[in-house]
């Protein structure tokens, strides 16, 4: 090999390794560089937001589902509700009814006491035997101060008193008095519901429910369901004005009206309210 191939494979030597070095790179070398790496950024970046668009697309088709399934809820729970309502309403038809019953029947002129003298009798001790039993000769009306059945908010039947129901029972079972019926008829002064709000609503509430209570109390001492009925009227059926904390006292209170079998009740079916 000549001295100048020898030079010139140096120097192209030389001139490779000086490509390969940032500093020896041409301009427009350098622009390629800078040029690919840039292509590689936005490739990942395009995977990147690839990947974000499959995972938004995923997250849109569950939103569309739950959509779907709340649009279905909601069809049912209004569908729901307008049964609730219509049986509201029919409650309310039936309840009113039972209201006109009840006050022709505490004004009626022509009401008579059912009971016989002997079935009175027996009343008339139970009250002598307990004070806090009341009884009127005169209509057959049994009645209780809640004050005395209940502890305050409370529809769970004291032991005294359910001791008192117990020979209520056994009096109305006679077999001289068991075609008598049984209207159980809850009452409440005019305060608000505060410490059982969340079992009682309100005082019709309340009310309604110490006469099941009562009721299920007479039937676990074998007074026939299909006897008795119960009723609730809050506040609204006061004795006299609630004025004073005595007032309100004689407000509160359970009544058991002894009727005789030709009374008609208030029935519940699907088509609403009837009599029987």
């Amino acid at each position: 090999m000549t001295w100048t191939t020898r030079h010139t494979s140096r120097l192209l030597a030389s001139c490779m390794i000086c490509a390969a070095i940032p500093a020896c790179q041409s301009p427009y070398q350098r622009q390629l560089a800078h040029s690919q790496m840039m292509s590689r950024q936005m490739y990942m970046q395009n995977q990147q937001l690839a990947a974000e668009h499959n995972g938004l697309n995923g997250t849109l088709g569950t939103l569309a589902a739950d959509k779907q399934r709340l649009e279905q809820e909601n069809q049912s729970l209004k569908a729901n509700l307008d049964l609730a309502n219509q049986r509201i309403q029919n409650m309310s038809a039936a309840n009113n009814q039972l209201a006109d019953k009840y006050r022709d029947f505490l004004t009626s002129s022509t009401n008579t006491n059912p009971l016989s003298q002997d079935q009175t009798r027996r009343l008339e001790e139970l009250r002598q035997k307990y004070p806090e039993f009341e009884f009127d000769p005169q209509t057959g009306v049994s009645k209780f101060s809640t004050d005395l059945l209940f502890t305050s908010g409370s529809d769970q039947i004291t032991p005294r008193s359910l001791e008192i129901l117990r020979e209520f029972s056994n009096i109305v079972n006679q077999p001289d008095a068991e075609s008598l019926k049984v209207l159980v008829v809850g009452h409440t002064d005019d305060q608000p519901i505060a410490k059982a709000r969340m079992r009682h609503a309100t005082n019709w509430h309340l009310s309604t429910n110490r006469a099941c209570s009562v009721v299920t109390a007479l039937r676990k001492h074998g007074i026939a369901e299909g006897r008795m009925e119960a009723a609730g009227y809050g506040e609204t059926q006061p004795l006299t004005p609630n004025t004073s904390d005595a007032a309100r006292a004689k407000n509160r209170r359970v009544e058991i009206f002894l009727l005789a079998p030709d009374m008609s009740f208030t029935a519940w079916d699907a088509s609403g309210p009837h009599l029987k």
